[in-house]
């Protein structure tokens, strides 16, 4: 079983800095033609340069990923650049810190907007998509029309009262996915996510720099001992994509060197 995405066609979105352009650069590496997307339109230029906005085996495309327009356009853009459609990483996230009696309506809404609500919309939209390409190509043999795959965190299942709405807004993440898997499966298209924590995000980075300690923390909390680097997402969600996955469905694949094993509470999931 292969696990290359040679030639294959991805949109990853969050993909201007962090942990969504390292996998995003991680599905170039491997042959993946893709689309870099996030609603930062000068990092993108910066990271990839002029041409990429019209040229090229790696694309980039701006807008705010919170409209259903502007994840239409995505989709178009997608396929006008290369045709099809056949994997799609939801990596954009919002991190917030909170007393969680001051967790109100606005908040919330903005965690589940960011974090869910968006990647499922895109998700529907390529979905749809994927569904569409096989039916045009119906002698096609493949063992999946399309995956997705999901980024999440430890926090959706781990109690973290500082990250209350995050936490919320992963939880329903993790369950879309689950979901989503189910109603799609008929079509030869997967969905999984994954949910990481100990990996060196942006949200870490600012941490680190305002609590030097917490690194320490970290280490301790983590059984493999050590931060990973965000590139080394890459190599799940190239596996996930992949045929090597060909029957991996609706999971929640743990990358987070075994921190998930141990205390329920401590430290916050990155």
């Amino acid at each position: 079983m292969s696990f290359s995405v040679q030639g294959r066609s991805a949109i990853v979105t969050g993909a201007a800095k962090g942990i969504g352009l390292a996998i995003a650069r991680h599905l170039e590496e491997a042959g993946a033609h893709v689309v870099f997307a996030d609603s930062d339109e000068a990092a993108l230029e910066a990271e990839l340069g002029s041409a990429a906005w019209t040229e090229g085996p790696v694309r980039a495309f701006a807008g705010d990923l919170g409209q259903k327009l502007t994840l239409a356009n995505l989709v178009s853009a997608t396929i006008d650049a290369f045709d099809r459609i056949d994997i799609l990483v939801n990596a954009h996230r919002m991190v917030q810190f909170c007393d969680p009696l001051a967790v109100n309506d606005e908040l919330l809404g903005d965690m589940l907007r960011e974090n869910m609500i968006s990647g499922l919309k895109l998700s529907q939209m390529v979905a749809r998509r994927m569904v569409a390409q096989a039916e045009a190509d119906p002698e096609n043999e493949a063992l999946q029309n399309g995956a997705i795959v999901n980024l999440t965190s430890l926090a959706a299942d781990r109690p973290q009262p500082q990250m209350l709405a995050y936490s919320i807004a992963s939880a329903a993440q993790a369950q879309a996915t689950r979901s989503l898997a189910m109603a799609l499966a008929p079509r030869r298209i997967r969905v999984n996510g994954v949910a990481f924590g100990s990996i060196m995000s942006n949200q870490l980075q600012m941490s680190l720099r305002e609590d030097p300690q917490l690194r320490d923390k970290l280490v301790s909390a983590t059984p493999l001992g050590r931060i990973a680097g965000a590139d080394e997402l890459g190599a799940t969600v190239q596996y996930l994509a992949s045929d090597g996955a060909a029957f991996v469905t609706g999971q929640i694949l743990r990358v987070d060197g075994g921190r998930s094993l141990g205390d329920a509470v401590a430290p916050a999931a990155f």
